[in-house]
């Protein structure tokens, strides 16, 4: 554990370009609720609330995402999602995705290929998103877990013709959460988003995330 997050850190802070273009503050809510179906099947209702500064250059988001999952294994869990998400002042959009979640002892790997549907766009937009990461529970009745992790933005297909394509994001984050009941978890964690422009600065947002997870 003790080399697993000093390793954490340096992942998060070596991502992290030095100098950055434009700079703005966030504040981001992630609640969702999630259900059961069976002991491998279960469905997740995700929302979030995306707060930006008025002299950002990004726009308040909002999305809804309804999620079908099956566990395969003890290890892997395969998921598909339609998400909804509404951009204040920008184009709104609709987004299908499948995903892959594995864990392996302390490391965490997420797989994740988007269908962009953006309004008024010239065409799909296709983009693949691998996140690399770490939870280490941090006390001895395993209630509180520290987490950090990163993840690139592939584009495959831009969503407007000419678009930029190939390196054009990176993510990364770092939290704790803590499992209040067996239904209840609760999170928090910093989050460095930054978006590669190649005809100009590129723009990093930061933001305090916070999070509540209820499972019936």
């Amino acid at each position: 554990m003790k080399a697993i997050i000093p390793s954490a850190l340096m992942l998060v802070l070596a991502s992290a370009p030095a100098v950055a273009s434009s700079d703005g503050g966030e504040l981001w809510l992630n609640p969702s609720v999630s259900f059961d179906i069976d002991k491998d099947t279960g469905v997740e209702i995700e929302t979030a609330q995306r707060l930006r500064n008025d002299d950002d250059d990004r726009v308040d988001t909002y999305f809804a995402r309804f999620w079908l999952n099956q566990k395969m294994a003890e290890n892997l869990t395969l998921s598909g999602a339609i998400e909804r998400r509404i951009n204040n002042g920008g184009s709104d959009e609709t987004r299908l995705i499948q995903q892959m979640t594995t864990s392996h002892g302390y490391l965490r790997t997420r797989l994740r290929l988007e269908q962009r549907f953006v309004d008024s766009a010239d065409q799909m937009g296709l983009r693949v998103r691998p996140r690399l990461g770490v939870a280490v529970p941090i006390d001895a009745d395993e209630r509180w877990t520290f987490r950090t992790d990163a993840e690139v933005f592939l584009t495959l297909q831009s969503t407007t013709n000419g678009g930029d394509t190939g390196l054009t994001g990176l993510r990364t984050q770092i939290g704790v959460s803590y499992d209040l009941n067996p239904r209840l978890t609760l999170s928090a964690a910093y989050l460095r988003q930054q978006d590669f422009d190649e005809r100009g600065p590129d723009v990093v947002g930061n933001a305090p995330i916070f999070g509540i997870e209820f499972a019936f």
